[in-house]
């Protein structure tokens, strides 16, 4: 398709990417790296292009990453800490590395912004819909305030809500699921969470052992834990983070914050650099369907581990694999998660959200049992079927099995 407008007909495009923030720029940087779609003509619409620092991705990698250059710190020892617990580990043959959004943004957008066949469209997405629902082939339309195009693709990360929106993600959450029997639905989490990256005037950090999870926090009746990211011996991101059907006020996250760096860190002086907050859904039911020529990314489409809210790795994948069937002129299949893995989350989200066990019993016990790369693989979907079982077995049968009939039972 071409981008231009003749005689004043709607502008059309091979490719647009509704949504420029992880997910829709990072589909946007492979299809910039695939000399086959070098020429493709793509239009990029976000309600604002001035980015911000919004939030920090962190994620384990045993491999050099499409975006080795912008980690902005990475560990190579983990500690993990709760009740009567504490327990270091290496991360070999794993590190676990930090991007911050702005160095991401900023990196995508300016490549983007030197490309004459990329375009931007600075506005707020009021619709997305196929021409003709009976012929992919025609494409689909976006309506902007202002404005409209046609696309051969589309493909859309816009959740309806943003994510620092945490009353609306709850809203909405609520309205997912319209199951009247309580104990059978699908179980809906999120992981909410509010963190700072906190300066002293003297040394307090070990900079080389990330502090992944420590559970002696307010558990806030669900499953909490903070984290403790060292950038340097005097700075680190600290971060409250809680698995649960409800989000709090932004001042309860405060008052824990307060609280915490004032007991780990009695009467020393820091300064607050940098603030995030947001919300990420923990959940298998379907945020939005995917059907041809509108296709979902992200968080919207299912990229997210369900049991642990971890995202950045999966929307590299998603995203590749996209654009591998770009290339070859495949039919787009947007799944990311096999479904062995999809099983095990749904047990454990099932264990979390009916809280079968306390989360921070169940990390301990996995933490306690295994070799942290096991754990890695495990998470990142990675496992072998014996690491699989060796993890399961952390924890009590009489936990695990009854939760995995369960989720049989509701898929059958």
């Amino acid at each position: 398709m071409s981008n231009a407008v003749v005689n004043n007909k709607i502008a059309s495009y091979d490719y647009i990417i509704a949504g420029a923030g992880g997910a829709g720029l990072s589909l946007l940087h492979y299809i910039m790296e695939a000399p086959n779609l070098a020429s493709k003509s793509i239009l990029v619409i976000d309600k604002s292009f001035q980015k911000t620092n919004d939030r920090t991705w962190c994620f384990w990698d045993a491999n050099i990453s499409a975006f080795e250059n912008l980690v902005h710190h990475r560990w190579n020892t983990i500690s993990i800490h709760a009740e009567g617990f504490d327990k270091e580990l290496s991360t070999a043959p794993f590190s676990y590395k930090m991007i911050q959004g702005i160095d991401f943004y900023n990196s995508v957008l300016s490549k983007a912004k030197s490309k004459t066949n990329i375009h931007f469209q600075e506005s707020t997405i009021l619709d997305i819909t196929a021409i003709d629902s009976t012929n992919p082939s025609k494409g689909a339309k976006v309506a902007w305030e202002g404005g409209s195009a046609v696309g051969e693709y589309i493909f859309s990360s816009l959740l309806p809500f943003q994510m620092n929106q945490l009353a609306t993600a709850a809203a909405y959450s609520n309205s997912l699921d319209s199951s009247t029997d309580s104990k059978n639905k699908a179980p809906f989490l999120w992981q909410h969470f509010k963190g700072r990256v906190v300066q002293f005037e003297t040394p307090v950090f070990n900079k080389s052992i990330a502090k992944l999870m420590d559970f002696n926090v307010p558990q806030q009746g669900a499953t909490a834990f903070m984290y403790q990211l060292p950038l340097n011996e005097k700075e680190a991101l600290v971060e409250y983070t809680i698995f649960s059907a409800n989000v709090l006020e932004i001042s309860e996250y405060d008052k824990v914050l307060d609280t915490y760096l004032a007991n780990e860190f009695s009467g020393m002086k820091y300064s607050i650099t940098h603030q995030e907050i947001g919300a990420i859904p923990m959940t298998q039911i379907a945020l939005a369907s995917t059907v041809a020529p509108i296709y979902t990314i992200g968080a919207l489409g299912a990229a997210i581990k369900a049991s642990t809210g971890y995202a950045f790795q999966f929307i590299q994948e998603q995203c590749k694999n996209i654009v591998t069937q770009l290339e070859k002129g495949f039919s787009i299949q947007t799944k990311v998660h096999t479904t062995r893995h999809q099983f095990y989350d749904a047990v454990l989200l099932d264990i979390l959200f009916y809280h079968k066990m306390e989360g921070a019993e169940i990390f301990k016990r996995i933490f306690a049992n295994n070799e942290a790369a096991t754990v890695f693989k495990f998470l990142s979907n990675t496992s072998t079927i014996m690491e699989d079982i060796q993890i399961m077995r952390s924890l009590p049968t009489n936990i695990f099995l009854p939760a995995a009939i369960k989720v049989l039972l509701r898929r059958a």
